[in-house]
C-alpha cells in the first residue's frame, strides 16, 4: 500500500468523520451537557467500532474484488451518492435537529452507547462497504498494510472527533446558537461534496 493511498484514505475519513452525523452530532451534545471528561469512554467506544467496521470490510471485500469487479464499480457510484445525498441533508437539514443518545451514568455505559452507535451508524457503514475499495486495493491487502490502514484510520477519526469534542468544550455557550449549528452544516456539506467529486473522478 503506497503513501498516496494512505493519504487520500485518511483525507476521505477525515472529512467523513467530521462531518456532522449521528456520531459527531451525539459527541457534541454529550460534551455541551456533560463536559469532556466524562465523554473520553464514549469517544474510545466510537473508535474502537470504527476499526471494527474496517477490519470486518477488508476481510470479506479482499476475496469478493477479485471475482466481482463490476459490483464493486457499481458500489462506488452508489457510495458517491450517498455522499451527494448526505451533503444535501447537511445543506438543508433544520439547525434545531439533535442527537439523542441514551444516558449512562457509568464509563461503561457510555461505552456501550458509543460502541452501539458506530456499529449500526449507517453513515460508517456506508463508508467501509462501499467507499473503501474505491479508496484502497483490498484485493492484495496484506497484515501489514491492513496495520497501516487501521493506524491511518484511527488517527484521521481520533482527528476529526477530538477536533469536535474540544471545540464543544471550549465553546459550549456559541455550539447552543442556531447559526453556529447551521455554519458547521454548511462547511460540512461544502467538504462532503468535495469528497464525492474526488471519488467520482478515480
Amino acid at each position: 500500500m503506497n503513501l498516496n493511498s494512505l493519504a487520500l484514505f485518511a483525507a476521505a475519513l477525515f472529512v467523513a468523520a467530521v462531518a456532522p452525523g449521528p456520531g459527531v452530532l451525539a459527541l457534541v451534545a454529550r460534551v455541551t451537557t456533560e463536559g469532556l471528561r466524562p465523554v473520553l469512554p464514549f469517544l474510545l467506544a466510537l473508535w474502537v467500532g470504527e476499526l471494527i467496521w474496517l477490519v470486518a470490510a477488508v476481510s470479506g471485500l479482499s476475496a469478493l474484488a477479485l471475482a466481482f469487479h463490476d459490483i464493486f464499480v457499481v458500489l462506488k457510484w452508489l457510495g458517491v451518492a450517498y455522499l451527494c445525498f448526505l451533503a444535501w441533508r447537511m445543506w438543508t437539514c433544520s439547525v434545531g435537529e439533535r442527537a439523542e443518545l441514551p444516558r449512562g451514568k457509568s464509563g461503561l455505559a457510555n461505552f456501550l452507547a458509543g460502541f452501539a452507535l458506530t456499529l449500526s451508524n449507517p453513515k460508517v457503514m456506508v463508508f467501509y462497504v462501499a467507499l473503501l475499495p474505491s479508496l484502497v486495493d483490498v484485493r492484495g491487502m496484506t497484515p501489514l498494510g491492513l496495520g497501516k490502514l487501521a493506524l491511518t484510520a484511527l488517527l484521521a477519526i481520533m482527528t476529526a472527533h477530538l477536533a469536535w469534542a474540544f471545540t464543544a468544550a471550549w465553546a459550549r455557550q456559541w455550539l447552543r446558537t442556531s447559526h453556529a449549528r447551521r455554519l458547521a452544516n454548511r462547511i460540512s456539506a461544502t467538504a462532503m461534496g468535495g469528497a464525492a467529486a474526488a471519488i467520482a473522478t478515480r
